[in-house]
């Protein structure tokens, strides 16, 4: 019986030291297959279209064409392609920017091999690898949600009232068992609630709702950045 064949891998990186390190990381494990490299996101779409790779480690900043832009290239032009975008610059405009994009994940360099090789399995499967400290960041920095709104924001999806309820918790930082106990219910009815408001809202995963209920209105923009640790 023939092994399961690899994951198949592109690495997008304009320093050479960086795709080299990437690639030799990956390729001694069986289940991932590194199929090409790239040294900026005009050739990462370029190679994307030609190699058709599972998924594509993707840095943020490069030159001719920038992380994000080749994101959102691929998520028009080949959606089964998923993205997993890295960058030393984990400030949460960037996360925003390359989820916004289409991208299923986003790590900072410093991420260790075992983690890159777990988020890597994770997109591939469908699912979202953000770094929790870029998510805690993202929340904390660009968002402030109070527990008790006085009025939702217009337009919601079709959400219910308790929907919007879960959401704004969700939306504060807090897990499905912080949300199972601040409303004192089960935790599968959170998790059903949860996945009827991705589909109301047309979003991904929990990283995407937070940007939604940021841009809807839900929870509100923190003036400037002066409080970050």
């Amino acid at each position: 019986m023939s092994a399961a064949p690899g994951i198949r891998v592109l690495i997008a990186d304009d320093q050479p030291l960086v795709r080299r390190g990437l690639s030799l990381i990956l390729s001694p494990d069986p289940s991932f297959e590194v199929v090409g490299e790239a040294e900026n996101g005009e050739q990462a779409v370029a190679l994307a279209h030609r190699l058709r790779p599972d998924v594509v480690v993707m840095d943020i900043r490069m030159p001719v064409l920038d992380g994000v832009d080749a994101t959102r290239e691929l998520a028009r032009t080949l959606p089964g392609c998923r993205v997993l975008a890295l960058s030393t610059f984990d400030m949460d405009e960037y996360v925003v920017a390359a989820l916004r994009a289409g991208a299923h994940g986003f790590l900072p360099k410093d991420v260790s091999p075992e983690d890159l090789g777990a988020a890597i399995r994770t997109v591939h499967a469908g699912e979202a690898a953000v770094a929790p400290r870029l998510l805690t960041r993202l929340i904390s920095t660009y968002v402030r949600a109070p527990l008790s709104a006085p009025q939702p924001p217009a337009d919601v999806g079709g959400l219910t009232p308790r929907e919007i309820e879960v959401w704004r918790l969700m939306a504060g930082g807090l897990d499905n068992v912080g949300i199972s106990r601040a409303l004192d219910i089960s935790a599968s009815t959170v998790k059903n609630y949860i996945t009827s408001i991705f589909g109301k809202l047309d979003v991904r995963d929990r990283a995407q709702a937070v940007i939604a209920a940021y841009e809807s209105g839900l929870v509100t923009a923190r003036a400037g950045g002066g409080d970050q640790a």
